[in-house]
């Protein structure tokens, strides 16, 4: 069992972190100075994207003037970006490299504040019951 467990030691290094996640660090955040980023920091750092700032506005003008149909393509939008930044991987995996990595924390969070914002926006728009007796 002499080569397997060469082989099986060898599968093992090379799936810890080295050169190659280094430069998938470089290129997804080349400011990132060496400290594993937590979800907070990760949420913080994906709602500071242009997108998200102007979803947010977006947010905040349906909900000031209680508009069903801007609330819910705000929803659609909020879905569209959630699912681009965290999703989809348009590096060809170099964001699981830098997750592995630690540079890019969990979008826990950011998906769970987006689920939030747009909950509360569906359900502050909804129609109001009628008063009828």
């Amino acid at each position: 069992m002499g080569p397997l467990r060469r082989r099986l030691t060898a599968a093992l290094f090379a799936t810890l972190p080295g050169p190659a996640f280094a430069q998938a660090c470089a290129t997804q955040r080349p400011f990132w100075e060496g400290e594993p980023v937590s979800a907070f920091a990760e949420a913080i750092t994906l709602f500071s994207t242009p997108a998200a700032l102007i979803l947010l506005a977006a947010s905040a003008l349906a909900i000031r003037f209680r508009h069903q149909w801007a609330a819910l393509v705000t929803c659609l939008l909020w879905s569209l970006l959630t699912s681009s930044l965290t999703v989809m991987d348009v590096t060809g995996g170099a964001r699981d490299a830098a997750i592995a990595e630690g540079c890019i924390g969990s979008p826990a969070l950011f998906i769970a504040v987006v689920a939030a914002i747009c909950v509360g926006m569906i359900l502050y728009t909804a129609p109001r019951p009628s008063r009828a007796q």
